[in-house]
């Protein structure tokens, strides 16, 4: 989020059958203490991802037919990819949170909504919290609660993390068994709401390593667990299983991949469901928008300035003019860019030497979301995908969007000989 960002970073537990089935009793419950350790490059590379247990979906023809809904769309994955059905009831609560979201959103500006203004309290970055950050925050905790597979979620908006019951503890639940991880922004460009601007949520699911099982043996001190299970956080975006974002405008969108191309769904109010309005997205290959913030274009990297500067004067490698398009809040520049094609950026600065966006829960799903629709997203010189993050809330300079505008920015560093 640009201004005021919240992140979840829910570990979601794949329980058993057995683990629901009245009258048998399980065991696959303990508690530890959560680790205050801050998790170094090093020592997540020591605990590789586990095997995708999740492989390329398989969709049939209901999946690209425009009008189907999401529930629909959904069952007909899991019907052909039962690996992916808990994938289902995953989705089916961030798209229950999306569409309260937005309400909120929409009647933010009431006068007597109780949204508006701050909260009187800063987050864990030190930004200061707005109500309705505060308010979306709760909505997505409690939406997943009630899924069977939360088992702890941590909020930047939350100085400690918090247990299945909502409260904030440094005492938490973890439930043996598959997991899987889950990054979230809930509500990105939420200083824009008060302007009628677009805003959005942010989501990235990762499976959780096979490895992250605790030895009850160690119990309570089970430290080199608690470092392996936060590792699995630390994933770079090759490993998403899948990635989404909802966008509160004109109409609420909810775009998602499952690493099978992109599609988006329209919420239709009158039936309360999103509808396929755009199987299969393919972003233009060559554009002539741009969407970066020109005010600290004298500050950029020389190789983006010569290539953002030819694209002005349409001398770049298309010969086309380029025109700039800039909202100020990723969602609604991405979609548009997803839509239209074109390059949507924000760069690294002097006063932001390492960017501004986070990789974690919006530089990668994005990502994802983008090179599934046939782009690009680079920071110039490596591929945003394969950055193995080093803290949870790392940020990296990030360029995305159309295959060939992004290429010429990729070329010109590789000329520059930047590294």
């Amino acid at each position: 989020m640009k201004f005021s960002c919240l992140t979840l970073l829910a570990t979601l537990a794949l329980y058993s059958v057995d683990s629901f089935t009245p009258g048998k009793k399980t065991n696959n419950s303990f508690r530890r203490q959560i680790s205050q350790k801050v998790i170094s490059s090093e020592e997540v590379e020591t605990y590789p991802a586990a095997a995708r247990i999740i492989n390329t979906p398989k969709f049939n023809e209901v999946c690209d037919t425009v009008g189907v809904t999401l529930t629909r769309f959904m069952d007909e994955l899991s019907i052909h990819n039962p690996e992916s059905r808990e994938l289902t009831s995953l989705f089916g609560a961030v798209a229950t949170a999306c569409k309260a979201i937005s309400n909120t959103v929409k009647r933010s500006q009431l006068p007597k909504s109780n949204t508006l203004g701050y909260e009187g309290a800063v987050n864990i970055q030190g930004e200061d919290q707005k109500k309705l950050d505060v308010i979306t925050n709760d909505i997505l905790k409690r939406a997943l609660r009630f899924t069977g597979k939360l088992g702890v979620l941590a909020s930047e908006e939350e100085d400690k993390p918090v247990d299945l019951a909502g409260k904030v503890s440094e005492e938490i639940l973890y439930d043996q068994g598959d997991m899987f991880v889950a990054v979230f922004d809930p509500l990105d460009g939420s200083s824009n709401v008060d302007a009628g601007i677009p805003t959005g949520t942010i989501i990235g699911i990762y499976e959780h390593d096979g490895e992250c099982v605790i030895d009850f043996e160690c119990m309570p001190d089970c430290e080199e667990d608690e470092i392996v299970c936060m590792a699995n956080t630390l994933q770079p975006g090759d490993k998403l299983v899948a990635a989404a974002y909802c966008l509160y405008s004109s109409s609420t969108f909810f775009v998602l991949t499952l690493g099978d191309g992109t599609y988006g769904f329209t919420l239709d109010e009158n039936l309360g469901e999103f509808i396929l309005s755009h199987p299969k997205i393919q972003m233009p290959e060559t554009s002539s928008i741009y969407s970066m913030n020109e005010s600290k274009s004298w500050q950029w990297d020389e190789p983006l300035q010569k290539v953002v500067d030819g694209w002005r004067r349409g001398t770049g490698k298309s010969g086309k003019t380029f025109t700039s398009r800039y909202i100020g809040s990723m969602v609604g520049d991405v979609h548009r860019t997803l839509l239209y094609g074109g390059v949507f950026g924000y760069p690294a600065d002097q006063s932001s030497q390492n960017g501004k966006l986070r990789l974690l829960y919006e530089g990668s799903p994005m990502s994802y979301i983008i090179e599934q629709a046939g782009g690009l997203s680079t920071t110039g010189t490596q591929r945003v995908m394969e950055i193995v993050p080093s803290d949870v809330h790392q940020r990296v300079p990030i360029v995305m969007g159309s295959k060939n505008d992004v290429q010429e920015i990729i070329d010109a560093y590789a000329e520059a000989g930047a590294k």
